[in-house]
């Protein structure tokens, strides 16, 4: 199990999973003072692992399924990518020269690259990536003229790519979009599309419904920004010129081979019009840098299409199909030799695993350590902690501390990665404000919190938003105790606990209370103050909440730092907080479940 980077906290969703169930809009108590985990990020990847680990529970633990799943993330680009090429070159040596470029590319400008999607660990993303070879090869019979309707699989495919990363859905639109302008009658086949898109949204509704209509509830994760820069360079410039050549070829071709290498431009212009359209005018939950991901698999398949079909012209009839297959591939390896465009492993050194990293960090102390304070959340400095020595934000880090709920049942705000919630903004930047969250978490560590600088903290502000977090200590490393000097001395958190590389800052008092859960799913919180006055339920709004007490409904409202308020109507009592699914949340479910049974019925049914 790997514990660079990313993988801690996406073992943490997939546990998020088992433990609270599969709806997206599921609460998980244990990050940024609750949120609905996975309603407002890509649920694929976390069900997927969920899948494999519930029927191996007491075989497997979780963390070899999501090995497993991993394996399975790092290898099914260049399974899919070898299948597509396969089916549109009739030769598997001819292949293999793209489908290694698709198993091995690299570099900042592809997150679902190597490095990105297997490395850091964002698994969906590069899972959904994996899916585009596959959603072409469905559409080449309808695009040949072989098959009158577009396949079945198609609304399946989109769905599951929607679900693993909606950023790659872009580039599976273009898709659809060339295979419908291929041929005649286009009104006919623009309805057939139409339809099959119609069932992928059905199908995914069951998130994508609540999704919308909560989107006030997220703030979006834009800090990337589009780059060619790693297009200029040998491998990427060989592969656009054998798509463009493609383009322009006269030579005979099927038309699935011509509309392919369509595809390139139809992406391009894709995450051109998201960049230049829909970024400036504040839609950017769909960022230009990783809907790019999708034209950088198109440029793959088309520039590895192109060159089967250069070898077939430019070989002789009697020189094999795998010495041409072998040469090509060799020479992609060799162009991509100088910069790394492509790796089979993205860091030579190394990956640390997530059981080293608990030994090197004590983390089974530090979370024994939690576990024995008073009640209260603990708030972390950072998002991660180092592994190596450096101030570079980008150098190797964990974000182990994400599994702190796991290990110690400690709620936590911060010690994960760069998260969409209301109170991460808030922790960020200081506001819960609309605005995307353009800042890596790893870039504010050991510099910031709650938007301003360490060391010169508002204390009164401070301690305010503690006290309302309901935190009971604040963990830091031992390279920020200089600039919390002033924790200790100016605030209740006086006691200091020290389990290098950690600092555990603790409150000599009681933390205020925070809401417990019964048996019965019902939270409760005993709450003082002066009747009519509003006060903090020290959990995160969300429209999902009902507030009770003795059987009354008390009005409700988001706070300016992104807590659930109530209105007290007697001076002390105990209200009840009760989270049920709304219309959006049932109205998806059952779409889906219309859906699903729609195609089991189509099975039955002659085409």
């Amino acid at each position: 199990m790997p514990g660079f980077d990313d993988h801690p906290g996406q073992l943490y969703r997939a546990w998020h999973v088992m433990t609270n169930g599969p709806a997206p809009w599921a609460w998980n108590a244990g990050w940024w003072a609750g949120y609905p985990e996975l309603q407002f990020y890509p649920p694929g990847a976390a069900y997927l692992t969920a899948l494999v680990a519930w029927p191996m529970a007491g075989i497997l633990s979780l963390e070899t399924v999501y090995v497993l799943v991993l394996w399975l993330t790092y290898l099914l680009p260049g399974w899919t990518t070898y299948f597509v090429l396969a089916r549109l070159t009739g030769s598997g040596w001819l292949a293999l020269p793209g489908a290694l470029v698709a198993l091995t590319l690299t570099g900042t400008s592809v997150p679902s690259g190597v490095e990105g999607g297997v490395h850091i660990g964002m698994m969906g993303g590069r899972l959904a990536w994996a899916l585009l070879p596959v959603l072409l090869a469905a559409l080449l019979p309808w695009v040949d003229g072989g098959e009158p309707r577009v396949s079945r699989a198609t609304p399946w495919l989109l769905a599951a790519i929607v679900l693993l990363h909606p950023a790659q859905l872009p580039a599976a639109l273009a898709a659809i979009v060339v295979a419908v302008v291929w041929r005649a009658p286009r009104a006919a086949r623009a309805r057939d599309a139409a339809g099959a898109l119609g069932m992928a949204a059905a199908l995914t509704a069951f998130w994508t419904l609540p999704l919308l209509a909560r989107l006030a509830e997220t703030r979006a994760l834009a800090w990337g920004t589009l780059s060619v820069a790693e297009l200029a360079r040998p491998l990427p410039l060989v592969l656009l010129a054998l798509g463009v050549a493609g383009l322009v070829d006269r030579a005979p071709a099927s038309d699935g081979e011509r509309a392919t290498f369509w595809w390139l431009p139809a992406a391009a212009a894709v995450t051109a019009f998201d960049r230049l359209a829909l970024e400036p005018l504040g839609m950017r939950f769909l960022p230009s840098d990783r809907v790019a991901d999708g034209a950088w698999m198109a440029l793959v398949v088309t520039g590895g299409l192109g060159a089967a079909r250069l070898l077939r012209r430019l070989t002789p009839a009697r020189v094999p199909l795998p010495a041409c297959g072998l040469a090509a591939a060799l020479v992609f390896a060799l162009l991509a030799l100088p910069t790394g465009t492509l790796a089979l492993r993205a860091d030579m050194t190394p990956w640390p695993a997530l059981r080293s990293i608990d030994r090197g960090l004590r983390l089974p102390d530090f979370w024994t350590a939690l576990s024995r304070l008073p009640e209260g959340r603990v708030l972390f400095v950072r998002s991660g902690v180092p592994l190596v020595h450096g101030l570079d934000w980008w150098r190797p880090h964990t974000h182990a501390t994400a599994l702190t709920p796991r290990g110690s049942g400690r709620e936590i705000v911060h010690g994960t990665f760069t998260h969409p919630s209301p109170i991460a903004a808030l922790v960020y930047r200081g506001d819960t404000a609309r605005g995307a969250i353009t800042r890596l978490a790893e870039q504010l560590d050991g510099h910031s919190l709650f938007g301003e600088p360490l060391s010169a903290m508002n204390v009164t502000r401070f301690a305010a938003r503690a006290e309302r977090l309901g935190i009971v200590a604040v963990v830091g490393l031992e390279d920020d105790v200089t600039d919390l000097a002033w924790l200790p001395e100016q605030t209740a958190f006086r006691r200091r606990i020290t389990l290098a590389p950690f600092v555990i800052f603790a409150r000599e008092s009681a933390a205020p209370t925070l809401p417990t859960r019964g048996d019965d799913g019902v939270w409760r919180l005993g709450l003082a103050g002066e009747v009519g006055t509003w006060v903090a339920t020290r959990l995160t709004y969300y429209p999902l909440w009902r507030v009770e007490s003795a059987g009354e409904r008390l009005p409700k409202r988001r706070g300016e730092d992104g807590l659930l308020e109530t209105r007290l109507t007697l001076p002390q009592q105990t209200v009840e907080l009760r989270y049920r699914a709304g219309m959006p949340e049932l109205l998806g479910v059952a779409l889906t479940l219309a859906a699903l049974v729609a195609s089991a019925t189509a099975l039955w049914k002659p085409r």
